[in-house]
């Protein structure tokens, strides 16, 4: 005996329900992909920290140290490249912030430029949001202590201790 389905009839309304639930996932399958295609080329994010002492009579030299906290695990870094201009004077600055677009600690290597206004600087303390050519981005504040003028983070240097 042939069944002749009725609309109503329960077996052909979750047919229909299984057939447009497995159609609506595969509509949403290459959706959901590149959401995390996109998460993961943005990266992750960490905290950094670091030290810059500088000194000089007529030409100035920084350096300093410091650590990356990335994905539970804390990594030595050495700083260079501070500023090496005309200067008279020393000092020393600490500063703190987000790295941002890690995909792995190796990335936060490399020589770092300002990105937008650069360096602001607000009663001894400063702001500063630098790139390197990864793309990791660091947000850091810090405050100078010290007779100088200024530290120019602008070609700052980071790499792996």
């Amino acid at each position: 005996m042939t069944k002749i389905l009725h609309p109503d009839d329960n077996e052909s309304t979750t047919t229909r329900r299984q057939l447009m639930g497995g159609l609506g996932a595969m509509l949403l399958l290459p959706l959901a992909a590149g959401v995390a295609e996109a998460s993961a080329a943005a990266g992750n994010s960490g905290r950094i920290s670091f030290r810059i002492t500088r000194a000089g009579l007529i030409v100035g030299l920084g350096g300093g140290t410091g650590t990356l906290s990335f994905n539970g695990k804390k990594y030595p870094l050495s700083i260079g490249g501070v500023s090496l201009g005309a200067t008279i004077g020393i000092a020393s600055a600490d500063f703190v912030g987000k790295v941002r677009h890690l995909r792995r600690a190796s990335d936060i290597a490399g020589t770092y430029s300002a990105v937008g206004a650069g360096l602001a600087a607000a009663g001894g303390g400063a702001v500063a949001r630098l790139r390197n050519s990864r793309g990791v981005e660091l947000e850091v504040s810090g405050k100078q202590v010290g007779f100088m003028a200024s530290i120019d983070l602008s070609g700052l240097r980071i790499r792996l201790a």
